[in-house]
Protein backbone atom coordinates (compact mmCIF):
# COMPACT_ATOMS: atom_id res chain seq x y z
CA UNK A 1 0.00 0.00 0.00
CA UNK A 2 2.71 2.49 0.99
CA UNK A 3 4.80 1.80 -2.09
CA UNK A 4 1.82 2.14 -4.45
CA UNK A 5 0.84 5.45 -2.86
CA UNK A 6 4.27 7.04 -3.05
CA UNK A 7 5.12 5.74 -6.50
CA UNK A 8 1.86 7.32 -7.65
CA UNK A 9 2.80 10.58 -5.92
CA UNK A 10 6.23 10.50 -7.56
CA UNK A 11 4.50 10.86 -10.96
CA UNK A 12 2.04 13.58 -9.92
CA UNK A 13 3.17 16.89 -11.40
CA UNK A 14 0.74 19.01 -9.37
CA UNK A 15 1.94 17.50 -6.11
CA UNK A 16 5.54 17.89 -7.23
CA UNK A 17 5.16 21.63 -7.85
CA UNK A 18 3.41 22.13 -4.53
CA UNK A 19 5.52 19.89 -2.31
CA UNK A 20 8.88 21.13 -3.58
CA UNK A 21 8.02 24.60 -2.21
CA UNK A 22 7.75 23.26 1.34
CA UNK A 23 11.09 23.74 3.06
CA UNK A 24 10.53 20.99 5.61
CA UNK A 25 10.05 18.46 2.80
CA UNK A 26 13.48 19.36 1.44
CA UNK A 27 14.91 18.94 4.95
CA UNK A 28 13.51 15.41 4.96
CA UNK A 29 14.67 14.75 1.40
CA UNK A 30 18.19 15.94 2.21
CA UNK A 31 18.71 12.76 4.18
CA UNK A 32 18.64 10.90 0.86
CA UNK A 33 19.79 13.59 -1.59
CA UNK A 34 23.19 15.29 -1.31
CA UNK A 35 21.90 18.63 -2.59
CA UNK A 36 20.68 20.40 -5.70
CA UNK A 37 24.09 21.30 -7.19
CA UNK A 38 26.94 19.25 -8.62
CA UNK A 39 29.16 20.69 -5.90
CA UNK A 40 26.89 19.09 -3.29
CA UNK A 41 27.29 15.69 -4.90
CA UNK A 42 31.08 16.08 -5.07
CA UNK A 43 31.22 17.12 -1.42
CA UNK A 44 29.27 14.02 -0.38
CA UNK A 45 31.56 11.78 -2.41
CA UNK A 46 34.68 13.33 -0.85
CA UNK A 47 33.23 12.61 2.60
CA UNK A 48 32.60 9.00 1.63
CA UNK A 49 36.06 8.57 0.16
CA UNK A 50 37.58 9.83 3.41
CA UNK A 51 35.94 6.80 5.06
CA UNK A 52 37.19 4.37 2.43
CA UNK A 53 33.85 4.23 0.62
CA UNK A 54 33.43 4.83 -3.11
CA UNK A 55 30.72 6.92 -4.71
CA UNK A 56 28.23 6.61 -7.56
CA UNK A 57 27.22 10.07 -8.73
CA UNK A 58 23.64 10.38 -9.98
CA UNK A 59 22.31 13.57 -11.55
CA UNK A 60 18.61 13.22 -10.77
CA UNK A 61 16.13 13.35 -13.61
CA UNK A 62 13.87 11.07 -15.62
CA UNK A 63 11.23 10.99 -18.36
CA UNK A 64 12.37 14.08 -20.24
CA UNK A 65 9.92 15.17 -22.91
CA UNK A 66 12.11 16.61 -25.66
CA UNK A 67 15.36 15.88 -27.46
CA UNK A 68 16.65 19.24 -26.20
CA UNK A 69 16.03 18.21 -22.58
CA UNK A 70 17.79 14.89 -23.18
CA UNK A 71 20.75 16.74 -24.69
CA UNK A 72 20.93 19.07 -21.68
CA UNK A 73 20.96 16.08 -19.34
CA UNK A 74 23.77 14.53 -21.39
CA UNK A 75 25.78 17.74 -21.23
CA UNK A 76 25.27 17.84 -17.46
CA UNK A 77 26.83 14.38 -17.18
CA UNK A 78 29.73 15.37 -19.41
CA UNK A 79 30.25 18.50 -17.31
CA UNK A 80 30.26 16.37 -14.17
CA UNK A 81 32.92 14.13 -15.69
CA UNK A 82 35.03 17.19 -16.55
CA UNK A 83 34.79 18.43 -12.95
CA UNK A 84 35.66 15.00 -11.58
CA UNK A 85 38.68 14.73 -13.86
CA UNK A 86 39.93 18.16 -12.83
CA UNK A 87 39.65 17.16 -9.18
CA UNK A 88 41.30 13.78 -9.69
CA UNK A 89 38.12 11.95 -8.60
CA UNK A 90 36.82 8.74 -10.23
CA UNK A 91 33.39 7.89 -8.82
CA UNK A 92 31.04 5.87 -11.00
CA UNK A 93 28.13 7.57 -12.76
CA UNK A 94 24.52 6.35 -12.60
CA UNK A 95 22.17 7.22 -15.45
CA UNK A 96 18.49 6.69 -16.11
CA UNK A 97 17.79 6.13 -19.78
CA UNK A 98 14.56 8.14 -19.71
CA UNK A 99 16.73 11.08 -18.58
CA UNK A 100 18.74 10.62 -21.79
CA UNK A 101 15.68 10.45 -24.03
CA UNK A 102 14.42 6.85 -24.07
CA UNK A 103 10.79 8.02 -24.14
CA UNK A 104 11.58 10.06 -27.26
CA UNK A 105 13.42 7.32 -29.11
CA UNK A 106 16.04 4.62 -28.68
CA UNK A 107 18.30 6.18 -31.30
CA UNK A 108 18.43 9.52 -29.48
CA UNK A 109 18.97 7.79 -26.15
CA UNK A 110 21.70 5.54 -27.50
CA UNK A 111 23.58 8.48 -29.02
CA UNK A 112 23.50 10.36 -25.72
CA UNK A 113 24.44 7.28 -23.72
CA UNK A 114 27.40 6.56 -25.99
CA UNK A 115 28.73 10.07 -25.42
CA UNK A 116 28.59 9.64 -21.64
CA UNK A 117 30.11 6.13 -21.70
CA UNK A 118 32.92 7.15 -24.05
CA UNK A 119 33.85 10.15 -21.92
CA UNK A 120 33.72 8.00 -18.79
CA UNK A 121 36.01 5.45 -20.45
CA UNK A 122 38.48 8.20 -21.34
CA UNK A 123 38.73 9.31 -17.71
CA UNK A 124 38.75 5.78 -16.32
CA UNK A 125 35.38 5.36 -14.68
CA UNK A 126 32.22 3.27 -14.98
CA UNK A 127 28.67 4.09 -16.05
CA UNK A 128 25.93 2.22 -14.21
CA UNK A 129 22.64 2.09 -16.12
CA UNK A 130 19.72 2.25 -13.72
CA UNK A 131 16.62 0.15 -14.27
CA UNK A 132 13.30 1.96 -14.17
CA UNK A 133 9.78 0.51 -14.21
CA UNK A 134 9.08 -2.71 -16.10
CA UNK A 135 7.81 -0.67 -19.07
CA UNK A 136 11.47 0.07 -19.82
CA UNK A 137 13.15 -3.23 -18.90
CA UNK A 138 13.39 -4.75 -22.35
CA UNK A 139 14.51 -1.52 -24.04
CA UNK A 140 17.10 -0.89 -21.33
CA UNK A 141 18.58 -4.36 -21.69
CA UNK A 142 18.51 -4.09 -25.47
CA UNK A 143 20.60 -0.91 -25.34
CA UNK A 144 22.94 -2.43 -22.77
CA UNK A 145 23.51 -5.49 -24.95
CA UNK A 146 24.40 -3.33 -27.92
CA UNK A 147 26.93 -1.26 -25.98
CA UNK A 148 28.37 -3.59 -23.34
CA UNK A 149 30.61 -5.68 -25.65
CA UNK A 150 32.24 -2.48 -26.93
CA UNK A 151 32.33 -0.67 -23.58
CA UNK A 152 33.45 -2.82 -20.65
CA UNK A 153 33.04 0.22 -18.38
CA UNK A 154 29.26 -0.29 -18.31
CA UNK A 155 26.97 -2.09 -15.88
CA UNK A 156 23.23 -2.56 -15.79
CA UNK A 157 20.77 -2.89 -12.91
CA UNK A 158 18.63 -6.01 -12.56
CA UNK A 159 15.59 -5.94 -10.28
CA UNK A 160 15.05 -9.12 -8.26
CA UNK A 161 11.30 -8.58 -7.90
CA UNK A 162 10.66 -9.10 -11.62
CA UNK A 163 9.84 -12.67 -12.66
CA UNK A 164 11.83 -12.21 -15.85
CA UNK A 165 15.09 -11.39 -14.04
CA UNK A 166 16.21 -15.00 -13.68
CA UNK A 167 16.13 -15.45 -17.46
CA UNK A 168 17.72 -12.04 -18.02
CA UNK A 169 20.62 -12.90 -15.70
CA UNK A 170 21.18 -16.25 -17.41
CA UNK A 171 21.25 -14.61 -20.83
CA UNK A 172 23.73 -11.95 -19.72
CA UNK A 173 25.98 -14.61 -18.20
CA UNK A 174 25.85 -16.62 -21.42
CA UNK A 175 26.72 -13.51 -23.45
CA UNK A 176 29.67 -12.73 -21.16
CA UNK A 177 28.35 -9.29 -20.19
CA UNK A 178 26.82 -10.00 -16.76
CA UNK A 179 28.15 -6.85 -15.10
CA UNK A 180 25.16 -6.32 -12.87
CA UNK A 181 23.96 -4.06 -10.09
CA UNK A 182 21.51 -6.39 -8.34
CA UNK A 183 18.74 -4.54 -6.50
CA UNK A 184 15.29 -5.52 -5.24
CA UNK A 185 13.29 -2.90 -7.19
CA UNK A 186 11.61 0.35 -6.13
CA UNK A 187 8.63 0.68 -8.49
CA UNK A 188 5.08 -0.53 -8.07
CA UNK A 189 4.52 -3.44 -10.42
CA UNK A 190 1.42 -5.62 -11.00
CA UNK A 191 1.49 -9.17 -9.56
CA UNK A 192 1.67 -10.79 -12.99
CA UNK A 193 5.04 -9.03 -13.58
CA UNK A 194 6.69 -8.93 -10.14
CA UNK A 195 6.62 -10.84 -6.87
CA UNK A 196 4.12 -9.05 -4.62
CA UNK A 197 5.43 -10.47 -1.32
CA UNK A 198 8.65 -9.34 0.30
CA UNK A 199 9.75 -12.85 1.24
CA UNK A 200 9.51 -13.93 -2.40
CA UNK A 201 11.49 -10.88 -3.53
CA UNK A 202 14.16 -11.68 -0.94
CA UNK A 203 14.31 -15.32 -2.08
CA UNK A 204 14.66 -14.21 -5.70
CA UNK A 205 17.42 -11.79 -4.73
CA UNK A 206 19.40 -14.52 -2.98
CA UNK A 207 19.02 -16.92 -5.94
CA UNK A 208 20.24 -14.32 -8.43
CA UNK A 209 23.09 -13.21 -6.18
CA UNK A 210 24.30 -16.77 -5.68
CA UNK A 211 24.11 -17.43 -9.42
CA UNK A 212 26.25 -14.37 -10.15
CA UNK A 213 28.76 -15.34 -7.46
CA UNK A 214 29.03 -18.90 -8.74
CA UNK A 215 32.28 -20.15 -10.24
CA UNK A 216 30.61 -20.82 -13.60
CA UNK A 217 29.29 -17.26 -13.86
CA UNK A 218 32.62 -15.78 -12.80
CA UNK A 219 34.44 -17.82 -15.44
CA UNK A 220 32.21 -16.07 -17.97
CA UNK A 221 33.14 -12.65 -16.59
CA UNK A 222 30.23 -12.04 -14.24
CA UNK A 223 30.53 -9.21 -11.73
CA UNK A 224 27.84 -8.43 -9.19
CA UNK A 225 27.24 -5.29 -7.18
CA UNK A 226 25.21 -6.51 -4.20
CA UNK A 227 22.93 -3.49 -3.82
CA UNK A 228 20.93 -3.93 -0.63
CA UNK A 229 20.68 -2.69 2.95
CA UNK A 230 19.19 -6.00 4.09
CA UNK A 231 21.71 -7.20 6.66
CA UNK A 232 20.46 -10.79 6.55
CA UNK A 233 21.12 -10.95 2.82
CA UNK A 234 24.52 -9.31 3.23
CA UNK A 235 25.52 -11.83 5.89
CA UNK A 236 24.32 -14.65 3.63
CA UNK A 237 26.43 -13.22 0.82
CA UNK A 238 29.50 -13.05 3.06
CA UNK A 239 29.06 -16.71 4.03
CA UNK A 240 28.82 -17.77 0.38
CA UNK A 241 31.79 -15.60 -0.58
CA UNK A 242 33.92 -17.27 2.08
CA UNK A 243 32.62 -20.78 1.34
CA UNK A 244 33.12 -20.46 -2.42
CA UNK A 245 36.36 -18.45 -2.12
CA UNK A 246 34.99 -15.70 -4.32
CA UNK A 247 37.77 -13.20 -5.10
CA UNK A 248 37.06 -9.64 -4.01
CA UNK A 249 37.42 -8.33 -7.54
CA UNK A 250 34.27 -10.27 -8.54
CA UNK A 251 31.78 -8.35 -6.40
CA UNK A 252 31.13 -5.27 -4.33
CA UNK A 253 28.47 -3.92 -1.98
CA UNK A 254 26.33 -0.91 -2.86
CA UNK A 255 23.94 1.15 -0.76
CA UNK A 256 22.02 4.40 -0.94
CA UNK A 257 23.10 7.76 0.42
CA UNK A 258 21.63 8.35 3.88
CA UNK A 259 20.81 4.72 4.66
CA UNK A 260 22.83 2.40 6.92
CA UNK A 261 26.04 4.40 7.06
CA UNK A 262 27.11 2.17 9.95
CA UNK A 263 26.89 -0.91 7.74
CA UNK A 264 28.73 0.83 4.91
CA UNK A 265 31.61 1.73 7.21
CA UNK A 266 31.72 -1.75 8.77
CA UNK A 267 32.02 -3.49 5.39
CA UNK A 268 34.63 -1.01 4.17
CA UNK A 269 36.72 -1.55 7.31
CA UNK A 270 36.64 -5.30 6.59
CA UNK A 271 38.30 -4.56 3.27
CA UNK A 272 35.29 -5.01 0.99
CA UNK A 273 34.60 -2.63 -1.87
CA UNK A 274 31.62 -0.47 -0.92
CA UNK A 275 30.00 2.16 -3.10
CA UNK A 276 27.23 4.55 -2.17
CA UNK A 277 24.73 5.93 -4.67
CA UNK A 278 24.87 9.74 -4.28
CA UNK A 279 21.98 11.59 -5.97
CA UNK A 280 21.95 15.33 -6.51
CA UNK A 281 19.94 17.84 -8.53
CA UNK A 282 16.76 19.86 -8.57
CA UNK A 283 14.64 16.92 -9.75
CA UNK A 284 14.75 15.22 -6.36
CA UNK A 285 10.99 14.88 -5.79
CA UNK A 286 10.35 11.53 -7.60
CA UNK A 287 13.42 9.95 -6.03
CA UNK A 288 12.39 11.11 -2.56
CA UNK A 289 8.85 9.78 -2.99
CA UNK A 290 10.20 6.33 -3.88
CA UNK A 291 12.43 6.36 -0.80
CA UNK A 292 9.41 7.20 1.36
CA UNK A 293 7.56 4.27 -0.21
CA UNK A 294 10.41 1.98 0.81
CA UNK A 295 10.75 3.39 4.33
CA UNK A 296 7.36 4.42 5.77
CA UNK A 297 8.96 5.54 9.06
CA UNK A 298 10.23 8.60 7.19
CA UNK A 299 6.67 9.59 6.33
CA UNK A 300 5.95 10.65 9.89
CA UNK A 301 8.63 13.33 9.77
CA UNK A 302 6.85 14.90 6.81
CA UNK A 303 3.39 14.49 8.38
CA UNK A 304 4.42 16.07 11.68
CA UNK A 305 5.86 19.10 9.91
CA UNK A 306 2.83 19.39 7.64
CA UNK A 307 0.51 19.51 10.66
CA UNK A 308 2.64 22.25 12.21
CA UNK A 309 2.66 24.34 9.02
Amino acid sequence: MWRALFVSLSRNRTMKERVMRWGFVWRAASRFVAGERLEDGLRAIRELEAMGIGGILDHLGENVESAADAMRATEDYLLALDHLTALGMRPHLAVKLTHLGLDIGEEICEGNLRRVIERAAQVGTVVEIDMESSVYTERTLRLYRRLAPQYPNTRVAIQAYLYRSREDVERLIEEGIARIRLCKGAYQEPPHIAYPRKRDVDASYVRLMERLLSAEARQRGAYVAIATHDERIIQHALRRIAEWEVPRDAFEFQMLYGIRRDLQISLARQGYTVRVYVPYGTEWYPYFMRRLGERPANVWFVVRNLLRA
